[in-house]
């Protein structure tokens, strides 16, 4: 029973640090907006009650004006925030697995080329050795849809080896 209550303690400390990474303004309707999310762009700066890391205290910027802070100074402020590079160790870990990833999908990509050329090159050798036997001028026969055996006649014959032909230029290369 004593565990429960120190998981169910713990449970409610934890759900209250994440209640304190919220953001919460006043839209153009006047009414309060609560979210994890920062505010849309055209929210002015008077209008944000509160931001996530401000240890729970609240700010109106009623004291400051926004025109305190020149537009050219806050865009550097904001571009050298966004081009900061980021500290935490979450970014790491999804980029390394990002990276296996990727080396995981490459591997298979690989051993799928390395599986069609080995499928060509098997091609390439029977088409090769098919040609020969026709080449040899020896009667090559077949079995039929029957089940008959039955010899190629010069027709058949030069059908085939238009087809081994055209497997040879598409697979020996």
């Amino acid at each position: 029973m004593k565990n429960i209550r120190q998981i169910l303690f713990l449970l409610a400390c934890l759900v209250s640090l994440a209640a304190s990474a919220q953001w919460q303004w006043t839209d153009k309707d006047g009414h309060k907006v609560f979210s994890d999310r920062a505010p849309p762009a055209d929210v002015l700066e008077k209008n944000i009650l509160k931001r996530p890391g401000m240890g729970g205290k609240t700010t109106v910027n009623a004291e400051a004006p926004s025109s305190a802070v020149s537009p050219v100074a806050a865009a550097s402020a904001a571009q050298s925030a966004a081009s900061a590079p980021k500290l935490s160790g979450i970014d790491k870990e999804l980029a390394d697995k990002k990276k296996k990833t990727e080396e995981a999908q490459a591997a298979q990509r690989k051993a799928e080329q390395e599986k069609v050329v080995k499928a060509k090159v098997e091609n390439c050798a029977r088409a090769k050795q098919a040609k020969a036997n026709f080449d040899s001028g020896v009667r090559v026969s077949r079995i039929n849809e029957k089940g008959e055996r039955e010899v190629l006649d010069d027709a058949a014959r030069a059908s085939e080896v238009k087809r081994i032909q055209a497997i040879m230029s598409s697979d020996c290369q």
